[in-house]
């Protein structure tokens, strides 16, 4: 069942991750565990890279400097259940999902600003909703450390949402929707390696 919470996440997203994505998670733990945490350092990477950028914004140097805290506390949670399962946290290849999205982003400002901010929300929100759905088929111990993270999710995804919405003179729908649309066309989209974003594994990957 979907806490009531989890709706405004849920309602937000065009689709929802292909079933067969969550199937084939519990085969790959290794390739989802690393890629997490690489997607952890990442999302504080790109708020720390925000609080240097927009230094005259005080409402987003205040947020995203406690978001970056707590991202660099879920990779440090990821590194706990990857030594818990002997896996080296070695480099992987990153999914193509960040850069797809990335490539919607207008180069002038404020618009790259916005821009940055929504995508920050939409990753967030796509994140959420693919925890939701793996605390359903991974073993117990993952299954829980999921469930924990998904307060923190939802409630970036507001953050980042409400920044984008106080630092825009004029409406962003329009950009929003098709944010939202590269989102929705990434995770159906077949792929050839499994992580944390890609799509679904294509038969042939799947099988090996």
């Amino acid at each position: 069942m979907i806490d009531k919470s989890m709706d405004a996440v849920l309602n937000f997203l065009r689709c929802r991750t292909p079933e067969i994505w969550f199937q084939q998670a519990p085969d790959h733990v290794l390739e989802l565990l690393v890629d997490h945490a690489n997607c952890e350092k990442k999302a504080a990477g790109t708020a720390l890279s925000l609080l240097y950028r927009y230094v005259d914004k005080p409402e987003l140097l205040r947020t995203l400097s406690r978001l970056a805290r707590e991202e660099l506390k879920h990779f440090e949670q990821v590194l706990v259940h990857l030594q818990a399962r002997h896996i080296d946290y070695v480099h992987i290849s990153p999914s193509r999902y960040a850069s797809g999205l990335r490539k919607g982003l207008r180069n002038s400002e404020p618009e790259r600003l916005i821009d940055t901010l929504l995508v920050g929300a939409i990753v967030e929100a796509r994140s959420c909703e693919r925890f939701l759905g793996l605390v359903a088929v991974l073993p117990k111990d993952l299954a829980s450390f999921y469930e924990r993270l998904l307060a923190s999710e939802a409630r970036h995804f507001h953050q980042y949402l409400a920044l984008a919405g106080r630092y825009s003179a004029t409406p962003f729908d329009d950009k929003l929707d098709e944010l939202l649309d590269l989102d929705a066309a990434l995770v159906n989209a077949p792929d050839v390696e499994f992580r944390f974003h890609s799509g679904p594994l294509t038969q042939t990957q799947a099988q090996e």
